[in-house]
């Protein structure tokens, strides 16, 4: 059994991203499921902040940001180099200002934004992907790495708010791409459905074969 604890969310996208860096790198660790409208106690006293995904260590350290336990994840084993297609800038970008538009565009209500309006920034950002996919498969290159598995859940959720609209939308380099990951045995690996945990549970170890 792993003395590593992460705790997740199924479907929030900062999880997806490190989870699919766990399986990748083969970090095995116990995978718990939280409820975000009951978010267990053990997860708070490790992480104030009480965000997924949080990354509890052996020896008490904790990671509480999805990108740093992609990174220190591959930093141990990297076998398909994911490191060397990194990009800081378009995560940072991805991670900012798309955010911030998907957010807008996704729950209108909650932040009484203009759907439309956000919608359009985002596609902005869309536009910069599609252009980089001209130059190869994947947004680092021919192979993927961690940009794509960093950025893709986002797009992915945007993708799902209006699916109508995406069918239409004039990004087919970008549509591809999606529809590869979404298709892969990686990402249907680290989407396994689990019971939100609670204390007492039996562990539950996360996949580590995308098959």
């Amino acid at each position: 059994m792993s003395d590593r604890v992460l705790y997740s969310f199924r479907r929030c996208p900062y999880a997806m991203r490190a989870r699919m860096a766990l399986v990748i790198s083969g970090t095995r660790c116990e995978l718990r499921e939280v409820k975000l409208s009951a978010k267990p106690d053990a997860m708070r006293e490790v992480s104030p902040k009480a965000t997924v995904p949080v990354l509890v260590q052996g020896d008490g350290a904790i990671l509480e940001e999805s990108i740093d336990i992609m990174r220190w994840a591959l930093g141990h084993t990297d076998p398909e180099g994911w490191l060397s297609r990194d990009d800081a800038e378009l995560i940072a970008a991805n991670d900012g200002p798309f955010k911030h538009a998907l957010d807008r565009y996704k729950y209108p209500d909650r932040h009484g934004s203009n759907a439309l309006e956000h919608r359009a920034e985002g596609v902005k950002f869309l536009r910069k992907l599609e252009a980089r996919l001209e130059k190869g498969p994947q947004l680092g290159g021919e192979t993927r790495g961690l940009v794509d598995a960093a950025i893709m859940p986002f797009v992915r959720q945007f993708a799902a708010t209006d699916r109508e609209w995406w069918a239409a939308v004039d990004l087919p380099r970008v549509k591809t791409w999606l529809a590869d990951h979404l298709e892969s045995a990686l990402f249907k690996t680290v989407m396994q459905r689990e019971k939100p945990w609670k204390p007492g549970d039996a562990p539950t170890q996360m996949a580590l074969q995308a098959s």
